[in-house]
């Protein structure tokens, strides 16, 4: 495998744990609605499947549901007031971040959470002057499982993709990193369902816990 020179991070599920905020304002709107709330072990695994499956759990609406754009729509506007109220960095990521920094290695987010959100959060979490690039949903148009954005994430690394790794919790992850011939970890400790074989995704390793990331990290430096 070649030498890792710069590492790349999904958000929701790999650096920040957000399904309590985000399961809160599903709920929200499940209330408004008349309904019952979803409970939040359910809701917890959908995060890292997408917005369209969160909608699907906790409102069974899908994408070609009338209903769709503007229960979304509440459920967005519910959660940027309350998007950093339960949501907590995992534990060890800050010490991944010092490694990097240290071994001046520069690390960027591409995720497909939209950047609305996304700025409020790396703000909250003093993480905004840190990364060397942020890639959101719909900063380009195209996201992951394409592998454009981590396309662009490398360019602007200035990193040949080969010598690049991402990491995330999502089977979307693997498939964008291997499309982009970028090395992929997989973080068990995201938001897996109990229905993912993560083990079949075909990543180039799996992690338990953040901290593994620097001793993955540590045997594949130049």
């Amino acid at each position: 495998m070649c030498p890792k020179r710069a590492v790349l991070f999904d958000l929701d599920g790999t650096i920040l744990d957000t399904a309590e905020d985000i399961a809160a304002a599903v709920n929200q709107v499940r209330v408004a609605h008349l309904l019952p709330p979803t409970p939040f072990s359910k809701l917890r695994e959908a995060v890292g499947h997408g917005v369209s499956a969160l909608l699907k759990v906790g409102l069974d609406i899908d994408e070609m549901h009338p209903t769709f754009p503007v229960l979304l729509e509440e459920c967005f506007l519910l959660y940027e007031r309350t998007s950093t109220l339960n949501t907590q960095l995992f534990k060890g990521i800050s010490e991944v971040f010092n490694y990097l920094d240290h071994a001046s290695m520069p690390w960027g987010i591409v995720t497909n959470k939209p950047a609305r959100f996304t700025g409020d959060l790396l703000k909250h979490f003093n993480l905004d002057k840190r990364t060397a690039c942020v890639i959101c949903g719909d900063t380009l148009e195209k996201r992951k499982p394409d592998p454009l954005p981590i396309l662009h994430a490398c360019q602007l690394l200035q990193c040949e993709p080969k010598n690049c790794l991402y990491i995330g919790d999502a089977e979307i992850d693997v498939l964008a990193s291997k499309r982009a011939n970028v090395a992929v970890l997989v973080a068990l400790y995201g938001y897996i369902g109990e229905n993912d074989r993560p083990l079949t995704w075909g990543a180039d390793g799996y992690i338990k816990h953040p901290e593994e990331i620097i001793t993955w990290i540590a045997a594949n430096r130049p």
